[in-house]
């Protein structure tokens, strides 16, 4: 028990000071790099608490695909950082401001989460004995059962996201060629292939 203890502090502390370096980062390749540390922290504590198929996901799908693809583009682009950080002073109170008003939330929310009663008698309870399901078993039957709706609607939310992605980087520029898929599926063979019959002799 204070083995699992030691271990929860240790990556809760890793994944906070990684997260702050993710925005404080000058190097926005080191913020990358602080995002993929953070991810892993942050699949520790899932595995602490006993979700190991979130933990794998998490490192499986957010370390594997998504923070090595923000590695890549932020190191294949050339992008001008410091005009970028130029106006960072001008949104700093209003930022401050809601940073405040976030943490007064979330000690407010923690405070009353101590104080009432019934959270209190749930603290006390005994732990329920463990389901012969497993992990991803559980998760799935509460996604696709009793969230199944809220599923549903995050699966359409990212697929309109995808669409506006598609749709803000689909315009027409001048001098890059681009793939004509109803020409190339309406080509025909006379169009692009020609047959010619060379006598022996008459080559090149």
């Amino acid at each position: 028990m204070i083995l699992q203890t030691i271990a929860f502090y240790l990556f809760a502390v890793v994944a906070i000071a990684s997260a702050v370096m993710v925005v404080t980062a000058r190097n926005p390749v080191h913020s990358v790099l602080f995002l993929v540390l953070t991810f892993f922290n942050a699949s520790g504590l899932f595995v602490l608490t006993g979700a190991e198929f979130l933990a794998m996901i998490l490192v499986i799908v957010y370390v594997g695909a998504v923070a090595v693809l923000f590695l890549f583009i932020v190191m294949m682009l050339d992008i001008n950082f410091v005009e970028l950080r130029e106006g960072f002073q001008r949104y700093l109170p209003i930022g401050g401001l809601i940073s405040a008003i976030l943490l007064a939330e979330i000690i407010f929310v923690g405070g009353l989460w101590a104080l009432v009663a019934e959270v209190k008698g749930a603290l006390s309870e005994k732990m329920p004995e463990e389901s012969k399901l497993t992990n991803t078993e559980m998760l799935g039957q509460l996604l696709y059962t009793k969230y199944v709706y809220l599923f549903q609607l995050a699966g359409l939310v990212l697929f309109v996201a995808m669409i506006g992605a598609i749709v803000l980087t689909l315009r027409q520029r001048t001098g890059v060629r681009k793939q004509r898929v109803s020409e190339q599926v309406y080509r025909r063979r006379a169009d692009s292939v020609e047959i010619k019959k060379v006598q022996p002799g008459e080559g090149v």
